[in-house]
């Protein structure tokens, strides 16, 4: 069998493993220990190939993989530019989490040439221009001005890389990107469940995987507040970052991790903590092809619906709130009717400096052309339409404690909605994380009942709700 790797995939290689692994911060550490880094990248991808049993659906994000990487690692002299963002979940947003930090990579002849990462709040600072935002951060949060940290209000992927590159330009930013990756704050305490608890060197803050990005944040945010704190000591302040991820590459280039390091990788993009954009359309349908570009899917026929909540001045709640879904569909009557009852509960045991009551917009993209009925806790709802949906929206708070906020929304579906062949596609919010879910569809004749955990999109039908009863 021929080898999926060649020797000019080292570097990439390294790359791409870092950005799904651990976002930006190991770049700082790559730039000095290149030949450590590509080695760690190709052991890691020699593994990929290795997953015994591997299905065809791996078996072909394998091959994007491969295609990718021979796109990358050109020996053509060209430079090739990205556009990262570092999205926090923990204050979750409509594309995965508050933008707070972004990165600008390049890459020549397979290595990092450059790399900047900067506060989204320095280069929002540079933005003059007055752009309206959208109505829930007028309506809650008062804000004035649309910019880039606020930019991923769609769930769509694509729309946000394009929205983001539009405020970057706002802001003076003169990059031309051919790509842009987004990667939520999870992987990082993911990455802690493989490499143990880890204490940098020249610190006593131990992190680990319960909640590891949140004392990350601790530690780089908290003391650091206040008008009286040196300017010296806050721009060192992420000092620790550097020396956290130089610890983590170290671990998780072992030999008893790579296949581990492997398979989180695929995970992070199958769920969406990881996506990507490109520029070039034959790269772009090559994610899409694995559904790694965080697309609302726009072709399908079916029934659908995705949830999407946005966080509202909330802080840094959504690391506390738990969410579960039912959804029924209701053939029995002249027209179909679905009901989708969405549970929050937040389990903050009290508010501090990064916790509060939560507050969220929560939007339900259904069929085009369906139509609102009725709404349980869940305020002013406003129909719209957007990415060839109809969207149900309104806000919804959930006070510390709080176990029983049972959102419900009843719209009737359109006539193209039929019990005969009934599919339903459920697409999953980046940074959500799993959420229980149950699928009742009722027919004159039969009730189908199925439950999962939504870890990624879901798409099923009678057939397969029949096979597994």
């Amino acid at each position: 069998m021929q080898s999926f790797f060649t020797k000019k995939r080292l570097i990439v290689l390294g790359i791409v493993a870092a950005l799904i692994v651990a976002g930006v911060s190991f770049f700082f550490y790559a730039k000095s220990h290149k030949t450590e880094f590509a080695a760690g990248g190709l052991n890691l991808f020699q593994k990929v190939s290795q997953l015994l049993p591997i299905s065809p659906d791996t078996k072909k994000e394998i091959e994007v993989i491969d295609k990718l990487v021979s796109e990358l690692t050109k020996k053509d002299d060209v430079t090739r530019t990205y556009l990262v963002m570092l999205q926090n979940n923990y204050e979750l947003r409509p594309g995965g989490g508050f933008l707070g930090q972004y990165a600008v990579i390049k890459i020549k002849n397979g290595e990092v040439i450059y790399h900047l990462v900067e506060d989204a709040n320095l280069l929002d600072q540079r933005i003059e221009a007055k752009i309206t935002p959208p109505y829930p951060f007028t309506r809650k949060m008062q804000l004035k001005k649309w910019k880039f940290r606020d930019s991923n209000f769609s769930p769509d992927f694509p729309t946000n890389a394009e929205k983001a590159e539009y405020f970057y330009r706002l802001a003076g930013g003169r990059e031309q990107f051919d790509g842009t990756i987004a990667v939520n704050s999870d992987v990082f305490d993911h990455l802690l469940g493989l490499t143990g608890p880890i204490t940098p060197a020249g610190y006593s803050t131990t992190f680990s995987s319960e909640g590891g990005a949140l004392k990350l944040e601790e530690v780089v945010e908290k003391s650091y507040l206040g008008e009286d704190v040196p300017a010296e000591l806050k721009q060192n302040r992420k000092a620790i970052m550097k020396k956290l991820a130089a610890e983590m590459l170290s671990r998780l280039a072992t030999i008893g991790n790579i296949p581990k390091v492997a398979e989180l990788g695929l995970t992070e993009l199958r769920n969406k903590n990881v996506m990507l954009h490109f520029k070039d359309e034959n790269l772009q349908a090559l994610v899409k092809s694995v559904h790694w570009d965080g697309s609302v899917v726009t072709d399908w026929n079916g029934d659908y619906l995705m949830l999407v909540d946005a966080n509202m001045g909330a802080l840094k709640t959504d690391y506390y709130i738990k969410r579960s879904l039912e959804y029924t569909v209701d053939f029995t009557g002249e027209k179909p009717i679905a009901t989708v009852v969405q549970t929050y509960q937040n389990t903050a045991p009290y508010g501090d400096w990064r916790t509060s009551d939560y507050h969220t917009y929560l939007r339900a993209f259904v069929p085009k052309g369906s139509k609102f009925l009725e709404r349980f806790m869940i305020n002013a709802v406003l129909t719209n339409e957007d990415l060839g949906k109809t969207y149900f929206g309104g806000f919804v708070d959930v006070e510390i404690g709080q176990s029983d906020v049972h959102t419900t929304l009843k719209y009737e579906l359109p006539d193209t909605i039929k019990p005969e062949n009934y599919t339903l596609l459920i697409q999953k919010q980046s940074g959500v994380g799993t959420i229980p879910t149950k699928v009742h569809v009722i027919t004159k004749g039969k009730t189908y009942d199925y439950e999962t955990d939504l870890v990624k999109d879901l798409n099923f039908t009678f057939q397969t709700v029949d096979a597994k009863k």
